[in-house]
C-alpha cells in the first residue's frame, strides 16, 4: 500500500522541518526536509530522506557532507521557499538572502548553516540507505549550534504549526498510580547462562 503525499495518513504525522544545506555539482543549495530524524544519541546521527530528483541528494552522494537545521517558528516563510521547486532550476539560497534570510559558513563542512534556527548541525555522512522512492542519508553530526530562545517550527497535516501547549500532566495519585501497576506487573524473567 502506498501512503501518498498530501493523503490523510501522510497528513496525521506530526514533523520538525530540517533545512538541509548542501554544497556540491548544484552549488550551495537548501532544501525543506520533512522527514528529518535523530537516530542515536551515541554517536550523533541524524536521518534525512531524500527524493533522488533533487538536487541535495546529488550534492550529498558528491561530497558525503550536508548541514541540517531545524527551522524556527519566525522561518515558515524560509521553509516554504526551501521546499519549493529544485536547486537544479533555481538558487534558493539567493533568493532568500534577496528576501532578507542569512547564512553563515559551517566550521567542518563546505556547506552554509541557516542564521536564526532552533539548532544547526554539521554532519559527515555515514550510511546511505535506499528506501522506498528515498534515499535514507544518514549523518553523523561532527559540530553544531544550538539557539535556545529559538522554538523548533513544526509541520503538521500540510500546515506550518507552532506547538506553544503540552498536555496537562498526569495528577500525582495517577503517577503514584501508575509506578504501583509497574511493580505489580514487573516481568521476572530468568535468562539462560
Amino acid at each position: 500500500m502506498d501512503i501518498p503525499w498530501g493523503s490523510n495518513i501522510a497528513n496525521s504525522f506530526v514533523t520538525n522541518v530540517g533545512l538541509v544545506t548542501s554544497y556540491g555539482t548544484h552549488g550551495h543549495n537548501i532544501m525543506a526536509c520533512e522527514w528529518t530524524h535523530h537516530l542515536s544519541y551515541k554517536p550523533g546521527l541524524i536521518g534525512v530522506s531524500v527524493h533522488p530528483r533533487h538536487a541535495t541528494h546529488d550534492n550529498i552522494k558528491e561530497t558525503k557532507e550536508f548541514g541540517i537545521c531545524i527551522a524556527s517558528v519566525q522561518q515558515s516563510v524560509l521553509s516554504s521557499v526551501a521546499g519549493k521547486d529544485s536547486g537544479k532550476k533555481f538558487d534558493k539560497m539567493k533568493i532568500l538572502e534577496e528576501l532578507g534570510f542569512k547564512f553563515f559558513s559551517a566550521k567542518k563542512i563546505r556547506a552554509m548553516l541557516v542564521e536564526g534556527t532552533a539548532v544547526c548541525m554539521e554532519c559527515k555522512l555515514h550510511s546511505e540507505i535506499p528506501l522506498g522512492d528515498h534515499t535514507l542519508f544518514v549523518g553523523e553530526v561532527i559540530e553544531s549550534v544550538f539557539n535556545p530562545e529559538e522554538k523548533p517550527l513544526a509541520y503538521h497535516g500540510g500546515k506550518y504549526q507552532e506547538m506553544t501547549s503540552a498536555p496537562e500532566k498526569p495528577s500525582a495519585g495517577l503517577r503514584e498510580k501508575i509506578n504501583l501497576l509497574f511493580e505489580k506487573h514487573k516481568k521476572h524473567i530468568s535468562f539462560p547462562k
